[in-house]
């Protein structure tokens, strides 16, 4: 047998080497929609990267301002009419949404 080189560990290798590339959330590109099916109904969700629209939005889940240059989730219900209910939110907002205390609404 021949000896095997020992390879040095690259402090910034995180072991994704020849794999698909991390995608933690499993989402779909950033601007197509998708539908995702919550306790409280169907929902279409639309990642958005953040642009230099110069909008300035209110998070429905922590009442904060969510800046146009931030990547963000707008969402609506996913039911006739449902676009005009369209509402921006911080990523962990939205995804912690039902974990809110009593008397908050859906949005």
């Amino acid at each position: 047998m021949s000896p095997r080189r020992a390879r040095r560990m690259n402090p910034f290798d995180r072991g994704r080497r020849g794999g698909p590339p991390a995608n933690p959330l499993n989402t779909s590109p950033r601007g197509v929609d998708r539908v995702e099916d919550w306790p409280d109904g169907d929902w279409t969700v639309r990642m958005l990267a953040g642009g230099a629209s110069g909008k300035l939005y209110r998070c429905p889940g922590c009442e904060q301002d969510v800046r146009s240059n931030v990547p963000h989730i707008v969402s609506w219900p996913t039911i006739p009419g449902g676009e005009e209910e369209r509402r921006h939110w911080h990523t962990a907002c939205w995804r912690k949404r039902l974990d809110r205390g009593p008397g908050r609404t859906r949005y």
